[in-house]
């Protein structure tokens, strides 16, 4: 019972039995919650493996790019060296 109507309407602050029973949710506004946090629970599992797939991916991405920095340095690194022992 919240206070307002405990101002207002004194007679219903002291009734209080019946507005428990009147205010229940029922055995459908039980189901209805157990429904919403399966739901809940099936949309943080989705969300957990998408984020798990995107942080692989980017892991793969960096190394591919460390992979390909380092060719790269490698043969720069060569064609410095065949430049030096033209000369």
């Amino acid at each position: 019972m919240n206070l307002i109507a405990a101002v207002f309407h004194p007679k219903l602050a002291q009734d209080d039995s019946a507005g428990a029973i009147a205010t229940s949710p029922g055995i459908l506004g039980w189901i209805a919650t157990f429904l919403m946090a399966i739901a809940a629970g099936f949309v943080i599992w989705d969300m957990v493996k998408r984020v798990r797939r995107l942080r692989y991916r980017n892991e793969i991405q960096e190394e591919i790019s460390e992979e390909e920095a380092a060719l790269e340095e490698a043969a720069e690194l060569e064609r410095e060296r065949k430049a030096r022992e033209g000369k």
